[in-house]
């Protein structure tokens, strides 16, 4: 194993710990590695904003947009079986999704933001956004293009994965729903046995309850119960954008698979060819339309989405990034609302999983994980 440098991981403890006195969040729980063995795993804090509860490593966490990743994953996995490729018209698989300009949109345009719809929260205000059959319909009916796809990059808090969720379900050769294909395609093989689509009942003691203290603009109604947000407690969910529960242990063993290119235990899930095209930039210097107002915001350049398959992506210049700046320029991960992250660095030979109790604001999330990403490279030595 590569020569860690211990003295740089006890100061990211410390870093954390002063974050968490200082009540920019409440706690976190980190695993991080290098060349697949653990090097960091520390619960740091408390589930909640009293202090009350300390987190514990195998705490459950709702996920939020970490959920896309294992949207994307399946789409592209379903690229490589030959059910669809990244060319294909949206509208071909999904008869419904028609109109111009958004009818021109392919998976690519899908999994690279681009497909030129706007970056809804909400198909329809006030909807129920538990169910995929609900989201696919108001999104089918709400939804329309405002430029031809690949024009710009408007990340996607819903509508793309809405779209590909439904796709894998109308034509899985199986006929399962989205929750059962998910466990069984995924979760399963992978050894994630604390990740679930929707809060499965034997989690529901380890789940830290999202706190979004004002950070969120919509909410997450479900039929299931009240709630502002009460979607994440559901044992029913079956949101593809936003409806996965977690720990930070399970989602390092998704890092790890992305890191050993798309294989861990034996199991394959994708090839390496795949998640080597998946992690280059596909939207050039174009701007995230969903970031760029926080930047301006924050007095920061507005700078490149670096987006690639399903896929944030560092990018090849330093700009104020969440995967860091001393991460190489083909580091790649997703994010969700503010409090979770996983990424691999495929040069450093590092993976990487966080999440964190107490949802922060886009810019200050930003700085943090910025910070806090920059202090484990320098580790790894």
């Amino acid at each position: 194993m590569a020569a860690i440098w211990q003295e740089r991981l006890d100061r990211l403890k410390e870093v954390i710990e002063e974050d968490v006195a200082r009540g920019d969040y409440f706690g976190m729980v980190l695993k991080v590695g290098r060349g697949g063995e653990a090097v960091f795993e520390e619960a740091i804090g408390s589930a909640d904003g009293e202090g009350q509860r300390p987190l514990n490593t195998d705490d459950v966490f709702s996920i939020f947009s970490v959920t896309k990743a294992f949207t994307n994953i399946l789409i592209l996995k379903a690229v490589e079986e030959g059910r669809l490729t990244l060319t294909t018209k949206v509208k071909d698989m999904l008869p419904e999704f028609t109109g111009l300009p958004r009818e021109e949109a392919t998976y690519y345009h899908l999994l690279s933001h681009t497909a030129g719809m706007p970056g809804v929260w909400t198909p329809k205000p006030g909807m129920y956004l538990d169910r995929l059959s609900d989201l696919y319909d108001a999104v089918i009916e709400n939804v329309h293009g405002i430029v031809p796809p690949g024009e710009r990059c408007d990340y996607s808090p819903l509508v793309n994965h809405v779209l590909m969720g439904m796709t894998l379900v109308r034509h899985d050769p199986k006929g399962r729903d989205y929750q059962t294909l998910l466990q069984e395609d995924l979760f399963g093989p992978l050894g994630m046995t604390s990740t679930s689509m929707g809060l499965r009942p034997d989690l529901r003691d380890r789940h830290v309850k999202p706190d979004m203290r004002g950070t969120v603009p919509i909410k997450h109604l479900s039929r299931d119960m009240e709630g502002d947000h009460a979607l994440f407690e559901s044992p029913h969910t079956e949101s593809p954008h936003v409806g996965c529960a977690s720990t930070a242990g399970d989602l390092w063993r998704f890092t790890e698979m992305l890191r050993r290119g798309g294989e861990l235990g034996g199991v394959r899930i994708l090839s390496p060819r795949m998640l080597k095209v998946a992690r280059q930039v596909q939207t050039g210097d174009m701007p995230n339309e969903l970031y760029k107002a926080a930047h301006l915001r924050a007095g920061w350049p507005v700078t490149p989405a670096y987006m690639g398959l399903g896929f944030n992506v560092r990018g090849p210049r330093l700009v104020h990034h969440q995967l860091g700046t001393l991460t190489s320029a083909e580091t790649f991960g997703n994010y969700g609302a503010g409090s979770t992250l996983i990424w691999v660095d495929p040069e450093l030979d590092v993976s990487f999983a966080a999440c964190s109790a107490g949802v922060m604001a886009q810019v200050p999330n930003i700085a943090r994980f910025q910070r806090l990403n920059d202090i484990v490279v320098s580790a790894m030595i």
